[in-house]
């Protein structure tokens, strides 16, 4: 659980750019009760996957809600979450149902035997392994209408934003807790 400063520093870190909305991606399957969390707290969000679920998908599956600064939902996702690799932050200057449909393409990716295997890039642990060996290419499709990518760095008393630039990635990692507060850009 996050402490009140560490909180604070996290949602300042997440609504700093001017004129965007922030989307959190969750994984259902680290998040306890997902689907009916996002439905108490009257959360705008949208599964990743297409369709009707079966009951067991629907609480493992992927999903894309909107976060509001000084929502009791941002709140609760920061101070529950934050460190337990429950999913990343996107910062986007688009609604919620384009950006799904940007985020659904990266569902399904293929193997070496080409078989289609699930792509969890909504888990930090994934996200921060995987944008550092992305070609230029492979940002522009990645990021798509995603000006930040958002997570929690290994160790969660900092955070890790990732962004493309001139056709490069560019991580700045900032400390949300203890006593330093400086940002190193990598």
């Amino acid at each position: 659980m996050a402490a009140e400063g560490v909180l604070q520093a996290l949602a300042q870190q997440l609504f700093a750019v001017p004129d965007t909305r922030v989307y959190a991606i969750l994984d259902g399957a680290s998040v306890p009760e997902l689907p009916q969390t996002l439905e108490r707290f009257g959360v705008e969000s949208e599964c990743l996957f297409r369709g009707e679920l079966e009951p067991d998908l629907a609480l493992v599956a992927p999903y894309l809600a909107s976060v509001r600064p000084d929502d009791p939902f941002t709140a609760w996702l920061l101070q529950e979450g934050w460190g337990r690799h429950w999913g990343v932050f996107a910062v986007a200057p688009v609604d919620l149902r384009p950006l799904r449909m940007h985020l659904r393409g990266f569902l399904k990716v293929y193997g070496p035997d080409l078989k289609p295997l699930y792509f969890r890039y909504y888990d930090p642990r994934v996200l921060r392994v995987y944008l550092p060996t992305c070609n230029a290419q492979e940002l522009r499709t990645m990021f798509g209408p995603v000006l930040r990518y958002v997570t929690e760095d290994e160790d969660p008393s900092a955070l890790l934003a990732f962004w493309p630039e001139d056709g490069q990635l560019h991580t700045e990692r900032t400390p949300v807790a203890g006593p330093s507060s400086t940002t190193r850009r990598v």
